[in-house]
């Protein structure tokens, strides 16, 4: 039997027993390590059973959760290859230094910032400033109409809000300023669907794009508020123990920046980073709370196993274990702040391939598969990064 192939779920807890997540950062052109990784997750037999996605994860999540398992990675290749088609500078350049592929980045960036990116946007003429205020072409400096119509393509939003694979992506009312998600499986109980408009609400990444209006409301990119959409799978799956594949496009550590291109770069990641390792310390006391309320539960007298305030007690103090495969891209040299909108050919395909060969580097080591958590309820394994397999 495959390393991760379904078992029945059981309260226990070894990873390959739980249910499988991918939770997808938002990132921009960065989005095609996610579509890499999720190849090599394929080749190791890993079938979601739920998909979050924020901005361009959200756009990857749509794609594959509204595919045939036997499309999906056909699909992410057609869209990839599709928004870095036009680039204008398809080609490596010829000087292989880091300075000179530094150049070559932001003149690829500068172009497509200038163009546009073929089937996701193109810029306005005329220009945002030149249109009356409160009009849709005042409000973004691009039309994200494309989108709309790759959405529509790519996937079957028939097959998101009937299938059984959970799809939820997240963005802010802009009125509230609350972070809202967009769930298949919570709509379904309110007789709603999900549709493209909720996919590119979540990417609407102001000032470039434009507000997206659902229902009366209008949102833009989940990234504003949170670019990882972990905290909600979290928060809404206490029962099941689950086994997470967060992919990250920023990574939160780094080292103190020596130029201002650097520090714009720096700052960007922090920004867009995720916070597992606070996720993680905040799981931890409160799975300690919750051990001590049931340990206390444990020492009650008789007389009190029946009184409503336990039930309610031992009903919070309920726990699941999960596991957290944390897979972050990490910048090369020659990058910088224009990574996230560097949609050139070059560009995606060195993302693609990290996101395999991270993947597989994490799953070269299939122990931590069958390992319990003893009391652990909440473990995170980086197994890209040197010299760090754990995080506590």
């Amino acid at each position: 039997m495959d390393q991760l192939s379904p078992h029945r779920q059981t309260a226990a807890s070894i990873p390959a027993q739980a249910q499988r997540v991918l939770v997808l950062q938002g990132g921009g052109a960065l989005g095609s390590y996610q579509a890499g990784a999720y190849q090599a997750l394929c080749h190791h037999d890993f079938e979601p059973q739920w998909i979050a996605g924020i901005s361009i994860g959200a756009i990857n999540a749509a794609i594959i959760a509204g595919n045939p398992r036997e499309k999906r990675v056909e699909k992410l290749k057609e869209f990839w290859n599709m928004v870095s088609s036009a680039s204008p500078m398809p080609w490596a350049p010829l000087v292989r230094t880091d300075q000179a592929r530094s150049v070559f980045n932001e003149t690829s960036a500068a172009l497509i910032a200038t163009f546009g990116v073929p089937g996701f946007f193109t810029p306005r003429f005329p220009p945002a400033p030149v249109w009356p205020a409160g009009s849709p072409q005042s409000q973004s400096y691009y039309d994200t109409s494309p989108l709309r119509a790759t959405l529509e393509r790519l996937v079957d939003f028939d097959r998101i809000n009937n299938d059984g694979i959970r799809l939820s992506v997240g963005a802010v009312n802009i009125k509230t300023g609350n972070f809202e998600y967009f769930d298949n499986h919570k709509f379904r109980k309110l007789g709603k669907k999900i549709g493209p408009e909720h996919i590119m609400a979540s990417g609407a990444l102001p000032p470039g794009f434009p507000p997206v209006e659902i229902e009366g409301e209008f949102y833009w990119d989940g990234g504003i508020v949170s670019n990882t959409p972990l905290d909600y799978v979290l928060e809404h799956d206490r029962d099941s123990d689950l086994l997470i594949f967060q992919v990250d496009l920023f990574s939160a550590r780094g080292e103190v920046p020596a130029t201002v291109l650097e520090a714009a770069e720096r700052e960007k990641d922090i920004r867009y980073s995720s916070r597992t390792r606070m996720n993680t310390d905040m799981n931890k006391k409160i799975h300690d709370a919750k051990k001590a309320v049931r340990e206390l539960i444990a020492k009650l007298p008789e007389s009190f196993k029946d009184d409503p305030l336990v039930a309610t007690l031992n009903e919070a103090a309920k726990e699941n274990t999960v596991t957290v495969v944390h897979l972050i891209y990490r910048s090369k040299l020659h990058e910088n702040s224009s990574k996230d909108y560097d949609f050139s050919r070059l560009g995606m395909t060195e993302h693609w391939a990290a996101g395999e060969r991270d993947v597989y580097a994490s799953m070269s080591h299939p122990e931590w598969l069958n390992r319990p958590q003893s009391d652990e309820t909440m473990v995170t394994y980086d197994l890209c990064e040197a010299g760090s397999e754990k995080i506590k």
